[in-house]
């Protein structure tokens, strides 16, 4: 990816405004002015590191709940009685409702670390009076504070030293933007106004600019959040892979601009979310609500489904190390023929489309002539291509020039199932393919892949014409909307046979 020069807190304003201009290919900059605002972080990272807070609260409860039954196992070793196991039971459940009655897995951003570990300490008190309320009725009190002696100890400080833990990594991943949204708005109304007064209050996400079309009538920033240009200049924009969530903020009445908008935008892949401009109405209050007060359980938005993409990516792991363990001798013998055939490196790199956009490089090895590398794809693969080498004719047939893709499946840029990655740039004819589909950015709503539903069911090779964009595109968007932990698998299985049975496509 170019340099982010208005990244960088020590560029001079007129030097990130400069920039920000080649970049947006014309985007509206006004020079001289700070284009990152208060609401924006020091460095951002892309979407497909965002972590889940909804699936770090599940892992924070998870943890608790395995030191509070270890705390109880421990204890039970060490005293001795019938109802051990029932009052060591018993405590581990009520000091985990307690745990998350006080909301101890919020790790709010203004809530420090004694104060976290305050509240810790007041659930395991109301724990066990708890305890002591509900089983004297079954056990002498002697021997439930003697049993409660030895259990509260241990799993208080082994819940504690935990809290303190994920307290200190989920402060680091506020720190480098994994845990925070990025928002951009589009629409300076006073919705936008107001939602951005509510964010600098909570911060519990970033607002990275603001577009809007009526750039004349629009004012430069709103609350020191800048103005970057109209929906020209979003759709192009190169923060977009780093945008969680589109906040449209129009008015109520405007629905042709609503209608317009949606239409306009639907080509990206990022979430899109609707905050109508209603005055300040109590509707409004609740959207904004909604939307500025992200807790650490929805840090995501609600239409990611977190358990298929962790198996996924559990998935890509075993498989893919797998995979290239087994792939090394092969790789090893690869690079030796590709070395020996033609001048040059090794490895091709080549950047291509990633999830959300993002600009990932590639790596193959390299199947044509160094001097004749087309980084851009503006040439596509053709019969008797006379770029590509001898032994990179017979790795491109066999797609053993595709296996070093498994490091870019084990970095999680890639993975092993999903719509193939695009160069950037890449053209069918004279036209950028991108421009052929509509839908075209749908593809980019998963990660991409280093096989697809696409390569089983024939498209393959080149995309060269408009028909064949379509197809692939179609498929794609096929994919991402029917993917499942077996259908990868059936792609995977299907994927050796199609490649090899297939020698009319050019590859």
């Amino acid at each position: 990816m170019s340099s982010l020069a208005d990244l960088k807190p020590n560029a001079p304003p007129e030097r990130r405004a400069r920039r920000q201009g080649d970049a947006t290919a014309g985007a509206w900059v006004e020079p001289g002015r700070d284009r990152r605002g208060p609401l924006r972080p020091s460095r951002l990272t892309p979407t497909r590191l965002r972590l889940s807070g909804r699936v770090l609260t599940r892992f924070f409860q998870g943890g608790d709940a395995l030191a509070l039954a270890g705390g109880g196992f421990l204890a039970a070793s060490l005293t001795h009685g019938a109802n051990v196991f029932l009052i060591y039971g018993s405590a581990a459940v009520v000091t985990f409702a307690s745990l998350r009655l006080f909301d101890c897995y919020k790790f709010g951003r203004r809530e420090d670390l004694p104060t976290h570990l305050m509240r810790v300490t007041v659930c395991f008190a109301v724990a066990v009076a708890m305890c002591f309320a509900l089983l004297t009725h079954f056990v002498g009190v002697l021997m439930l504070a003697a049993a409660l002696g030895v259990w509260t100890p241990m799993a208080f400080l082994t819940v504690a030293a935990a809290h303190g833990v994920w307290w200190l990594n989920v402060k680091r991943w506020r720190a480098n933007g994994r845990l925070t949204p990025n928002l951009v708005i589009v629409g300076a109304t006073g919705a936008a106004e107001r939602l951005i007064s509510a964010i600098l209050e909570t911060r519990e996400a970033n607002v990275l600019g603001v577009f809007d079309d009526r750039i004349a009538e629009a004012p430069p920033e709103l609350h020191g959040v800048p103005l970057l240009g109209g929906t020209d200049e979003l759709l192009a924009h190169r923060i977009m892979p780093f945008v969680d969530r589109i906040v449209l903020t129009v008015p109520t009445g405007a629905r042709e601009r609503i209608h317009n908008l949606l239409e306009r935008l639907a080509v990206l892949p990022n979430e899109i979310t609707l905050l109508l401009d209603q005055d300040g109405e109590h509707d409004e209050a609740q959207a904004i609500d909604r939307i500025a007060n992200i807790p650490l359980t929805r840090i995501s938005g609600d239409q990611i489904n977190h358990g298929k993409a962790i198996t996924k990516r559990l998935q890509d792991i075993v498989v893919g190390s797998i995979a290239l363990f087994v792939a090394a001798p092969i790789m090893l013998l690869v690079a030796i023929a590709v070395k020996l055939d033609s001048p040059g490196p090794i490895f091709f790199r080549q950047r291509r489309h990633g999830f959300n956009n993002e600009e990932i490089v590639v790596w193959k090895f390299r199947s044509m002539r160094f001097e004749a590398s087309d980084a851009k794809a503006a040439r596509q693969i053709s019969t008797d291509d006379d770029r590509v080498t001898k032994v990179g004719r017979f790795i491109r047939k066999t797609s053993l020039d595709e296996l070093p893709q498994l490091l870019n499946v084990l970095n999680g840029e890639m993975s092993l199932v999903g719509p193939r990655p695009h160069a950037i740039g890449m053209k069918t004819g004279d036209v950028e393919s991108s421009r052929l589909v509509s839908e075209y950015a749908h593809r980019h709503r998963m990660k991409p892949g280093m096989t697809g539903w696409a390569a089983i069911n024939g498209s393959r090779g080149a995309v060269d014409t408009p028909e064949l964009v379509r197809n692939r595109v179609a498929l794609d968007v096929e994919y991402i909307e029917r993917q499942s932990f077996w259908l990868d698998l059936y792609i995977m299985f299907m994927t050796v046979p199609c490649l090899l049975g297939d020698s009319d496509t050019v590859r």
